[in-house]
């Protein structure tokens, strides 16, 4: 028998007695952190701050959702699967199933925002107003929820696959774990040890398209850190001028959940992505940059051609042994 789907976002079940995966409710639940406890070892990120929607901070140990045994059991074994290829290097990751890590990524970026939406809860009942949240917002969620069951239940993806994931080897071979995320547009970016991750969680492969100039550009060359940042800025900043809202026909059977995205096209003749600006780039950009100092002005001096490390004056791609950019500010 198919467990049934199960939708937190129906009435909002945020809270210590109800499995934030499955919706089981025991008393034996028991409590995961968000960032698996080796990369917490690993990085001694347990008691470093972590800021939070509201900017409040809290720690990374902090981070964490209620689980039943079954959900706590299949998070383990996958995180398993994760630390083994990441402790091995960038070859390792590459060879990594997509689908796998995908429901990595999306339980790590999922947890977080589970977090966030109990803290705000409690906000509001202090205040003594009601829940208010974007219902696109919770459409995104609700379809990340429902993908992350796989992790529980059979489900299968149908072509083309929700999400994008791009994997680059790094030169630099630093032991740093930078991570980000944004919430409203579900991407998410990775690099620690010799690689670097990008996974738009729901853009049915698109931002991979838009893109890919510069993903030939760069093949299957290592990064230098600063250049990684650089991709990582132009796919945040891509996922946010996608202009449409992911849909998925959802058909639950008695062997599997089968969910196959609807075209992003749809209906509208008007392009998918809202138009390129080259400052709100540039923000995006010296946000990414930050380790480096860069400053906006710098940045697009030139408007029709913004400062890349990724190609050089003919569109070539420059080598990471190349790049000396300024120390970076926090070492």
């Amino acid at each position: 028998m198919m467990p049934g789907l199960y939708n937190p976002f129906r009435d909002f079940s945020f809270n210590d007695s109800t499995c934030f995966l499955s919706g089981a409710k025991s008393g034996k639940l028991e409590k995961a952190t968000v960032f698996p406890q080796w990369i917490l070892d690993e990085f001694q990120l347990a008691d470093k701050p972590f800021k939070l929607l509201d900017e409040s901070i809290i720690t990374y140990q902090d981070i964490h959702v209620p689980c039943s045994p079954d959900t706590l059991a299949a998070i383990q074994k996958l995180d398993a699967e994760i630390q083994q290829a990441f402790t091995s290097g960038f070859t390792a990751v590459e060879q990594l199933d997509d689908e796998r890590l995908f429901l990595w990524i999306a339980k790590m970026v999922y947890g977080i925002i589970y977090h966030e939406i109990r803290v705000g809860i409690r906000q509001q009942a202090l205040s003594g107003e009601s829940m208010n949240f974007s219902q696109s917002l919770v459409h995104k969620l609700g379809n990340l929820h429902l993908m992350l069951q796989a992790l529980i239940q059979p489900v299968v993806f149908d072509e083309p696959k929700p999400w994008s994931i791009q994997k680059f080897p790094i030169s630099s071979v630093e032991k740093q774990f930078s991570y980000r995320d944004e919430v409203n547009t579900l991407i998410f970016s990775l690099r620690m040890n010799d690689f670097g991750l990008i996974c738009c969680l729901q853009d049915m492969g698109v931002n991979q398209r838009y893109h890919k100039t510069i993903l030939d550009t760069i093949g299957k060359q290592a990064l230098h850190p600063i250049q990684f940042e650089e991709v990582c800025a132009r796919f945040f900043y891509s996922a946010y001028l996608l202009n449409r809202l992911p849909e998925f026909t959802v058909l639950p059977t008695s062997e599997a959940v089968f969910i196959e995205p609807m075209p992003l096209q749809g209906m509208s003749a008007k392009p998918i992505f809202d138009t390129w600006d080259v400052k709100t780039y540039g923000q995006v950009l010296e946000n990414f940059w930050k380790p480096w100092g860069y400053l906006l002005f710098e940045i697009i001096k030139n408007p029709d051609k913004p400062m890349s490390f990724l190609t050089d004056e003919t569109g070539a791609f420059i080598p990471a042994e190349q790049i000396i950019p300024p120390t970076p500010l926090d070492s």
